[in-house]
This record gives C-alpha cells, sequence and structure tokens, in this order.
C-alpha cells in the first residue's frame, strides 16, 4: 500500500538529514516542497535534487527563489543547467558564475542552448580584462565563441592556443577575419595553420584579407577552378595586389592550356 501523500509532506517537514536523502526521490512535488522548509535539509540535499532531470519547475523556482541556496556556487551552476529552470532564474545566477563555471555550463550538452549562450557572452564581455594566464586557458578548453573572442584579440600565444581548441568552428574563424581591425598577425596565423589554412571558406576569406601573406596567396591560388578566379577577381573590396596575381594565375593556365 503506498504511503498517504499528506503523512509524506509532514514527514519531509520534520524527518532528519538522512531521511531527507531518500525523500528527495519522491515524485510528489508537494514532498518536494516540504522538504525545502526543513531545517535539516542542507546544500547536499538541494544537490540531490537538482542532479533529477525531472525535477518540477516549481520545485526550482523554490530554490532559485532562496538566497541561501543561491549563495553556493554549486547550486548556482546546477540551477543554470537544468532544462527546467525558469528562464528568469537560469538568468539571474548565470550572471552570478566565476569565470571556470561559466565556462563549464557553456559546455554542457543538457543546459538550454539561450542560457549556454548567455554563459558564452558573460565570458566574452569578460576576455578583455582577464590576465594572461586565465586566457591561454580559456584558448585552450573555452566554447567556440570564446576561443574566437581570443583569436581576434591577436596575442601570440593565446591565439596560437585559441587556432587549436577542439571546439573552434569555422564560422567564427570567419568571423575573426571579417573584423576589419583583424590583427595582421592573426591573419597570418590563420593563413599558415594546418586545419584553417587549408577549408575552402576560410582561404575563400583569407584572400579577399589585405593581410594575408603573400606568400600564402601564391600557394592557395592553383586550387582554385577559373571560375572562382574570375569571380573573387571581379569582387570591389578585393586587394589590388590579391587581383594581380589572380590575373597572372589567369593568364598562366591559359598558356598551358594553348599549348
Amino acid at each position: 500500500m503506498l504511503p498517504d501523500p499528506a503523512v509524506l509532506i509532514e514527514r519531509a517537514r520534520s524527518a532528519s538529514s538522512d531521511e531527507l536523502k531518500a525523500l528527495a526521490h519522491e515524485a510528489d512535488e508537494r514532498v518536494l516542497l516540504a522538504l525545502l522548509e526543513n531545517s535539516n535539509c542542507e546544500e547536499p540535499h538541494i544537490t540531490l535534487l537538482l542532479d533529477r532531470l525531472d525535477l518540477p519547475a516549481n520545485v526550482l523556482s523554490e530554490i532559485g527563489g532562496q538566497n541561501k541556496w543561491t549563495s553556493r556556487e554549486g547550486v548556482r551552476l546546477r540551477l543554470a543547467a537544468h532544462p527546467r529552470t525558469p528562464k528568469r532564474i537560469a538568468v539571474s545566477v548565470v550572471r552570478q558564475l566565476y569565470l571556470f563555471d561559466l565556462v563549464r555550463l557553456s559546455l554542457l550538452a543538457s543546459a538550454p542552448p539561450d542560457v549556454k549562450r548567455t554563459a558564452e557572452e558573460i565570458i566574452t564581455a569578460r576576455v578583455p580584462h582577464l590576465p594572461v594566464g586565465q586566457k591561454l586557458t580559456l584558448a585552450r578548453r573555452g566554447p567556440s565563441r570564446v576561443a574566437g573572442a581570443l583569436l581576434a584579440e591577436g596575442h601570440p600565444q593565446v591565439s596560437k592556443i585559441a587556432l587549436n581548441n577542439a571546439f573552434l568552428t569555422e564560422s567564427q574563424v570567419l568571423k575573426v577575419l571579417a573584423k576589419p581591425d583583424v590583427p595582421e598577425r592573426v591573419v597570418a596565423a590563420i593563413a599558415q595553420h594546418a586545419k584553417w589554412g587549408n577549408a575552402y571558406n576560410v582561404r575563400m576569406a583569407l584572400l579577399r584579407n589585405r593581410h594575408t601573406p603573400v606568400r600564402s596567396v601564391l600557394a592557395f591560388l592553383p586550387h582554385l577552378l577559373p571560375h572562382e578566379l574570375e569571380g573573387l577577381a571581379e569582387l570591389p573590396q578585393l586587394p589590388s595586389h590579391v587581383r594581380k596575381y589572380i590575373g597572372n594565375e589567369l593568364k598562366t593556365r591559359r598558356a598551358e592550356n594553348a599549348e
């Protein structure tokens, strides 16, 4: 016979610490809310609750509304990452997280996309003010948008590590190359990188960038088809020296075809 819900609710309000561990697995939302009123309820019990993916939104709201819980970093991180946490609470606690907890959150597959995006935006906003040591760590294991922001800054060591970041995406590299103030050394590092310097879309963006080293331009052109070369040459923003090299490449190919 199942326990009377009223008995379970009352028990949750006065249970011992050990009993609360068992009650934290109850399905009835009313029992879980009563558990939160118990003076024996401590952070480990809250952690047990927040580790449940089926935890009701009302329970998450109650936890998120109590400063004694949201003042704990572990609770804040779990609240932010929980897929059922109401957005207003999730966003509020995200803004209180420490730097590397923000990184952990941004890389959690189970965290809501808008919460992860908020975490990335906060990290990116902090990037210019971080010491080099933290930038190096972020460049190595931060999310794609953060790696892109670090790459764009142009610090030699940081940029080198960011280019090898496993989370860095082609779209972020292209965004960096599209920035009008991207440092010349960053463009050169991308052009000479074993992965990104061989990606088709990145190469096309590099050919349009005035900072791309001449040796890289000359190395890229032979791999393009004639119609791609002709299309590039028509772009008004194309650097004049690149236009000249494209013209030379087309002449060479026509001469070879005529033989």
